[in-house]
């Protein structure tokens, strides 16, 4: 009974950290959602959306795995580095969002209004922080890439950056 307390208390700790961490995350992308509404088609809309609840997903799973007593602790150790490097991405990307919210309504933005590059260099330096972030998780120190675990994890991870970077570069060339 005791144990399944623990568990319990567990899981419900991992849901929130990965919640916070999606929420922080990804509200960029949100907030790309709500500034680029009528620039966006509505099929990049939906790729927008998918974006939370998959990066919601691998943030849960990633410390569910990290705290996992049935693996060895170099492997834990592997996975909590890439839930590092993810949780290093939502911060930076943060540091975006203000600049990609200033417009509201792009539609009604001219093609030469400074507010369109503003966004435009806040979607290109949150591309920039993804593939450098991405190139830091791809680049696993030799005992994580003989692990199975915490190589599937930061492929997982590495999917998600670039589920994202893709967002970012088609909105990129609708600007």
């Amino acid at each position: 009974m005791r144990w399944q307390a623990h568990s319990v208390k567990r899981a419900g700790a991992v849901r929130l950290v990965a919640g916070r961490l999606a929420w922080q995350g990804l509200g960029l992308l949100v907030a790309m959602k709500i500034c680029v509404a009528g620039v966006l088609s509505p099929a990049d809309l939906k790729r927008v959306e998918d974006l939370r609840p998959m990066f919601a997903g691998l943030m849960a799973d990633l410390v569910q795995t990290s705290k996992r007593t049935d693996i060895p602790a170099v492997d834990a150790d592997c996975v909590k580095a890439t839930v590092q490097n993810l949780v290093e991405i939502s911060r930076e990307l943060s540091s975006y969002e203000y600049l990609i919210t200033i417009e509201k309504e792009l539609t009604s933005v001219g093609e030469n209004d400074p507010t369109r590059d503003v966004v435009k260099f806040a979607i290109e330096q949150s591309t920039n922080i993804l593939s450098s972030q991405r190139k830091k998780i791809a680049q696993l120190p030799d005992q994580c890439t003989r692990s199975a675990v915490a190589l599937a994890k930061s492929q997982q991870a590495l999917q998600v950056v670039d589920a994202t970077t893709g967002v970012l570069n088609s909105i990129r060339a609708r600007l």
